[in-house]
């Protein structure tokens, strides 16, 4: 029995990214609950990590999050076709951290009733790729909360006027 044929109403979701630079890497996280509600999470490592390991990490840390937070069926996406076919076993792993993390995986799907991953075009992992992202590019990152607003226009745009009409400026006072 597939992740698929479990009834929608009791399958959460997880988009998962990670990302490496050269100073900095982090992971970007999406759990979607079956009502449809988002955790976004954007997680900066304290570590130097590869992107691969990067990828693994989110993995690893999302699996453990999703599991905390109820899911007992649980449809994993990531764009990283090597992390996908590590994880489904088309692709072996030579590096012995990889080998680390997929035993860390195989545990970690012990604890759900099914699992599945799926490889996605990055265009349909945006959200946890910006995430990824901001948590590799912020500098001294602790636990925080930022703020995002919506700015439904431009509001250099808004209500602009003339300063001053031809009509203005003939009842100015003179100098003279």
């Amino acid at each position: 029995m597939s992740v698929e044929d479990t009834s929608s109403d009791q399958v959460w979701l997880l988009h998962v990214d990670g990302s490496s630079t050269t100073q900095d890497s982090g992971a970007g996280i999406v759990i979607t609950s079956p009502q449809g509600e988002d955790l976004d999470f954007a997680i900066k490592f304290d570590f130097k990590a590869s992107n691969n390991e990067a990828e693994y990490e989110a993995l690893v840390i999302s699996m453990r999050m999703a599991h905390e937070a109820g899911a007992r069926h649980l449809l994993a996406y990531s764009d990283s076709q090597l992390i996908v076919k590590q994880v489904e076993g088309t692709y072996e792993s030579k590096e012995e951290s990889m080998i680390q993390y997929l035993q860390q995986i195989k545990e970690s799907k012990t604890s759900f009733d099914h699992f599945q991953i799926t490889q996605i075009p990055r265009e349909e992992n945006i959200k946890a790729d910006c995430l990824s992202k901001l948590a590799s590019a912020l500098e001294d990152c602790r636990t925080r909360y930022i703020t995002i607003q919506y700015l439904p226009e431009a509001r250099a745009l808004l209500g602009v006027q003339p300063i001053m009409t031809r009509e203005d400026w003939e009842l100015l006072p003179s100098d003279g």
